[in-house]
């Protein structure tokens, strides 16, 4: 009788355990549906969009700027291209809510994935707290922009170079059509090649010294065939050169919220995730191979240096400590665990899903928030016909939505460090002559720039120029006919 009761208890344990990722996958898909609009609070949600409807309408894809009055005609390309066009597919067909629901979609198939790599290597506890820290801290950087539709590309093509790495084996090549799409949804794809380095080090050095040569030589091979798929793309390797250039921005990327370093002065979700991990391994005395502390510490580099890679950091550090952490957390041996949900529970989750995904639609009013998309300043502009606006960055999205030449927006890369640098010293009151000398340079004829920005109070006791319309997020001032912009 006890043997028949435990017999019943490890199916029923193993039962939840094939269904985890499943449940993961829809938990986080119905935590991002209630959170809704959050998804579309940032500014760049708008030009992502508004450019795939430009590749739809004109059946081609950019190869110049079309969209600011700035740098108007010069080289650009898209290398976001095929997620700008699944946003602006699913935006024409449901409005506001097909951005959310596509998603929130990837980044639910994202932590399923994740959860799914974790629950072969680690017990229930420590897979599921794994899980809940993760989700903690990328959750302010879930947002409907191209990254997200990548993030279950990355987890997969981590989980493959992990999974080969332990095995003391190289991934096969079919895993490479995972680059070819990923070149194509987002530039973060450079880091996929980058990152075949240090998994492939940690599976020659795991290996026996007989067996190095030759799984240097395999990982050699997959390496190529990645570089190989990272130019199947319209750009060819142009896609490789932008990705590069963004990171050679220099003081611009300071200026930008999300490629600032972490800031700790605020207790938060990455600084308890660290502290965590801290605890723990002082209190266990856990170590890690050598490799796998390089590589987790790269991710938290990465982190720190910039926030925008929290949710790279987030998603991927759980996979590279999961197979070295079961060592000292786990009871039994679950890395033979295959994981495979029946076709009921399969059917139960998506059914769920799908009256998830309608009841949202129908009753949850999802539309991006107001201080991003300042639409009675913009209708301010129209009246006073203004075609030259000065604007602030955040600004910049929504005005290519609304088909107003932008001054700068966040194509960052177009525009350049000195361009940044010299609207960042002009809007704050830095260098007030540097305000000045861009108001006569490129001929505004409007601004249009938070309350909060110093530029607005200089703008107001300004000569030539008058306030005409202000509210709690925007404030409009356009130059008074026939008047010079002086002091």
């Amino acid at each position: 009788m006890t043997a028949q009761l435990s017999a019943t208890a490890e199916t029923a344990a193993a039962t939840r355990r094939r269904a985890l990722p499943l449940w993961t996958g829809a938990v986080v898909y119905a935590a991002l549906l209630v959170a809704g609009s959050r998804l579309l609070n940032d500014p760049d949600t708008f030009w992502q969009i508004r450019i795939g409807q430009w590749i739809i309408d004109n059946r081609a894809l950019p190869h110049a700027d079309a969209f600011s009055f700035t740098l108007h005609g010069q080289p650009w390309i898209s290398t976001q291209w095929l997620a700008q066009v699944l946003y602006a597919v699913v935006f024409d067909l449901a409005g506001w809510p097909g951005p959310v629901v596509l998603a929130a979609s990837a980044i639910a198939l994202a932590f399923a994935l994740l959860a799914g790599f974790l629950i072969r290597r680690l017990d229930d506890g420590p897979a599921i707290a794994l899980l809940g820290a993760s989700f903690a801290i990328a959750a302010g950087h879930l947002v409907a922009r191209p990254h997200a539709l990548a993030l279950p590309v990355m987890v997969a093509w981590m989980g493959a170079l992990l999974a080969a790495a332990e095995r003391k084996a190289a991934p096969s090549l079919p895993w490479v059509a995972l680059m070819g799409l990923w070149v194509n949804l987002h530039g973060s794809f450079l880091f996929g090649l980058v990152v075949i380095a240090p998994v492939a080090l940690d599976a020659v050095v795991n290996a026996a010294p007989q067996a190095r040569k030759a799984l240097v030589a395999r990982w050699a091979a997959f390496a190529v065939a990645a570089l190989a798929a990272s130019l199947v793309t319209p750009y060819g390797w142009q896609s490789l050169l932008a990705a590069r250039n963004i990171l050679n921005l220099g003081a611009a990327l300071s200026l930008i919220g999300e490629w600032a370093p972490a800031d700790f002065a605020k207790f938060g979700a990455l600084e308890a995730g660290l502290l965590a991990v801290l605890g723990f391994a002082l209190f266990t005395g856990a170590r890690l191979p050598p490799v796998r502390i390089a590589l987790f510490l790269g991710l938290l580099h990465m982190a720190l240096s910039h926030v925008r890679n929290a949710d790279v950091f987030a998603l991927l550090a759980p996979m590279v400590l999961a197979a070295p952490l079961a060592v000292y957390v786990n009871r039994r041996d679950a890395r033979r665990m295959v994981l495979r949900a029946g076709a009921p529970v399969i059917a139960a989750v998506a059914a769920l899903m799908v009256v998830a995904t309608a009841v949202a639609v129908s009753f949850a009013p999802y539309a991006p928030a107001a201080a991003t998309a300042p639409a009675a300043a913009v209708a301010a502009l129209r009246q006073h016909q203004a075609t030259r606006v000065f604007n602030d960055y955040d600004f910049g999205g929504y005005l290519i939505w609304r088909g107003v030449p932008t001054f700068i927006d966040g194509r960052t890369e177009l525009f350049g460090e000195t361009l940044m640098v010299q609207h960042d010293r002009a809007t704050s009151l830095e260098d007030v002559d540097a305000l000045i000398g861009l108001l006569r340079r490129y001929d505004i004829d409007a601004t249009l720039l938070r309350p909060s920005t110093p530029a607005v109070h200089l703008l107001d006791r300004l000569d030539g120029w008058r306030r005409v319309y202000a509210d709690t997020f925007a404030v409009v001032h356009v130059r008074v006919s026939g008047a010079p912009a002086k002091k």
